[in-house]
């Protein structure tokens, strides 16, 4: 199964998450199959491809609750 998660990246005290479609049984660093956004939680910035996450929604892409979260924010799930 494939899941929408976060990946962490960035420096101690500084993270940034990249959104990126990953095999569920993968480890959060794990390879991922496609990145397909980040998010910055400390300037609360969100960069979206949105054409990425929905193709990956419409193969049957679970996001974690986290990432669904941010796709309600941009409203993605308007667009499906």
């Amino acid at each position: 199964m494939v899941k929408l998660r976060l990946k962490r990246c960035g420096r101690k005290q500084r993270a940034i998450y990249r959104i990126v479609a990953i095999d569920a049984r993968s480890r959060r660093e794990g390879r991922a199959l496609r990145k397909v956004g980040f998010y910055d939680p400390i300037k609360k910035q969100t960069y979206l491809n949105v054409p990425a996450v929905l193709y990956f929604l419409e193969k049957g892409a679970q996001p974690t609750e986290t990432v669904h979260d941010l796709l309600k924010k941009a409203e993605i799930f308007k667009e499906i």
